[in-house]
């Protein structure tokens, strides 16, 4: 068996520290979410997803290989992080694969086309829509809900089928429990889904200026390969939730650094600012996070169709309010 070693010793109560607060976070919440004061409700919601929202990005760490030296030991807590996300009808290995070709071909590869799909259910596209427009991330849950058909879809997920299965069985019955314990419980993990989906969705929707290529599903396609790292770093947007107080964007564990992430994608999350601040902040590839929240909500519905960003320059876009922004990249749909 391989010796468990972290890519950085030295910074090791950093991922001690993160994956202490996944673990008590995501306990607390659901603890907080069965009692019956209100605020303790709410509180409950906040600590769920933002449990998520940390294993999230640690599980793109370690999809990196920057958590620990030996893949497979990535890989095993990549398993456990994929769980607690509860994005594990998918697996983690093709979540790397994924992310693995946005990062080698500077594009963002999909297999599922959800564009074409609405368009041909008339009926499903309308709500949507009307869910869109309040703000329920309902493009994030379909594709979320592919996750689970994908092996009966995709004839390269087919001999996954047990496997969903498998998870479908374990996380249904417990969600049945929960339900069947506390209704409002159940509607309250359901709320703390909306929240994790909607700020993975908006840490996506404006850092990079990529094609949309709908090949990731043939293992015979030809990616866009740029293979140039200037064009890589002029593709991509540092969206940082403060620059005065650095300390709030490790509530997205500093994925907000991207040029600094897409620069050395091995680092761990603890060393991006200081890599940003040895690479300089260039303006031209900062984007203010309120620009982005304005954005965000203006377009929220054009966002829907929306497939390519667009010859536009990102930051100056941004700024002005005419960012639309691409739906369902995220590295947790990985199909």
């Amino acid at each position: 068996m391989a010796k468990v070693t972290l890519r950085d010793p030295q910074g090791w109560y950093y991922t001690a520290g993160a994956l202490a607060y996944i673990c008590v976070m995501y306990a607390l919440g659901w603890w907080a979410i069965f009692q019956e004061s209100i605020a303790l409700n709410a509180l409950g919601v906040m600590a769920l997803a933002h449990s998520m929202i940390i294993a999230s990005y640690l599980l793109h760490d370690c999809g990196h290989n920057a958590v620990f030296v030996n893949a497979a030991h990535n890989t095993k807590l990549g398993y456990f992080l994929n769980a607690i996300a509860g994005s594990n009808y998918g697996r983690y290995e093709d979540i790397r694969y994924k992310h693995m070709r946005h990062h080698v071909d500077n594009c963002d590869p999909v297999s599922f086309d959800y564009r074409t799909f609405l368009r041909s259910h008339p009926l499903l596209e309308r709500i949507v829509f009307a869910l869109e427009w309040a703000y329920i991330p309902a493009v994030e849950f379909m594709m979320h809900a592919m996750l689970i058909l994908a092996p009966w879809i995709f004839p390269s997920k087919a001999a996954q089928k047990a496997r969903v299965l498998r998870v479908v069985l374990v996380r249904g019955t417990l969600l049945l429990v929960v339900g069947i314990l506390s209704l409002k419980a159940l509607l309250l993990y359901a709320l703390s889904q909306v929240v994790l989906l909607t700020v993975l969705r908006f840490m996506d929707c404006y850092q990079h200026n990529y094609e949309v290529v709908f090949n990731l599903d043939d293992k015979d396609a030809k990616f866009p390969y740029r293979g140039d790292a200037q064009f890589e770093q002029a593709n991509t947007y540092t969206n940082l939730i403060s620059h005065r107080w650095p300390i709030l964007n490790a509530l997205v564990l500093n994925f907000c650094y991207h040029n600094a992430h897409h620069e050395k994608p091995i680092l761990g999350w603890h060393r991006l600012p200081a890599l940003h601040r040895e690479m300089g902040e260039s303006p031209a590839q900062t984007l203010t996070f309120w620009d982005q929240c304005r954005c965000f909500h203006k377009h929220r519905l054009g966002r829907i169709y929306a497939e390519e960003y667009g010859n536009d320059e990102v930051q100056q876009s941004v700024q002005q309010g005419r960012a639309v922004g691409v739906n369902a990249l995220s590295f947790l749909t990985a199909f």
